[in-house]
């Protein structure tokens, strides 16, 4: 699998998008080993299931039970051309940038030349570019604050875009974490849009936090983004929590 990785050491014409975004896990409750399950999973389906459909909604992924083992749609259905080029997340308390990840197309361009022959999947063909892999210090999922501000950059091409909507889903092995849901609303074509919305972190019991951090890459997320509910990308990572040690 082509991979970005990313080492995080813990302290360290544009359009504005205004984002709005929903979870679906509580802040009330602290995530244990036999807890965090999708309140708004009414029927869990699998993979097979939806990869038999004509289009997936954002409906089909939170039924999901796990995290998924393959794409659940090919880069061809990108026919948008949206391009993800900047992500950061800063710490709400601190000001701390907590990770930012910039793509130029040298980068991409190299990339591509090194991870195009080993880059497959029986339904996709190929997945450059969609799987990223952080580096966490430990003191990531020691964050006093309950959230972050999430800035994210993206290009879209000559076709408008209704309703784009990512959704967004962390499991520990086979515990969910956090659903996180985002709404971009409209993106004008050929435009550079940047948007920042709340990003919340879960809160979990210090049992699961130590496991998270004996357990690198366990933790792991799928990243759909739909426009009008339709499932148009998705992309992967996984988590490391003991860099440093």
């Amino acid at each position: 699998m082509s991979s970005t990785s990313v080492k995080v050491t813990g302290a360290g014409g544009t359009s504005q998008l205004q984002s709005s975004s929903s979870s679906t896990s509580k802040k009330s409750n602290k995530i244990g080993r036999r807890q965090g399950k999708d309140q708004s999973s009414s029927k869990l389906i699998t993979e097979d299931d939806l990869l038999a459909k004509d289009f997936i909604t954002p409906d089909d992924v939170c039924n999901l039970p796990s995290i998924t083992k393959q794409y659940l749609c090919s880069q061809a259905a990108n026919i948008y051309d949206i391009e993800f080029t900047r992500f950061k997340i800063r710490d709400m308390e601190s000001g701390v940038i907590l990770f930012e990840i910039v793509k130029s197309p040298k980068h991409q361009s190299e990339s591509n030349q090194q991870n195009g022959q080993n880059d497959q999947d029986s339904k996709t063909g190929s997945n450059i570019g969609r799987f990223v892999r952080y580096n966490f210090t430990p003191d990531f999922l020691e964050l006093k604050t309950v959230g972050a501000r999430y800035v994210i950059e993206f290009k879209v091409g000559s076709k408008p875009i209704q309703n784009f909507r990512m959704i967004e889903r962390h499991f520990f092995q086979d515990t969910l974490l956090k659903t996180f849901d985002f709404n971009f609303g409209f993106c004008i074509p050929n435009s550079i849009n940047t948007c920042e919305h709340i990003y919340e972190f879960p809160s979990i019991t210090p049992e699961l936090c130590q496991e998270m951090i004996n357990n690198p890459y366990e933790t792991k997320s799928d990243s759909f983004y739909f426009v009008d509910n339709r499932l148009i990308m998705h992309n992967k990572a996984d988590y490391s929590y003991n860099c440093g040690l």
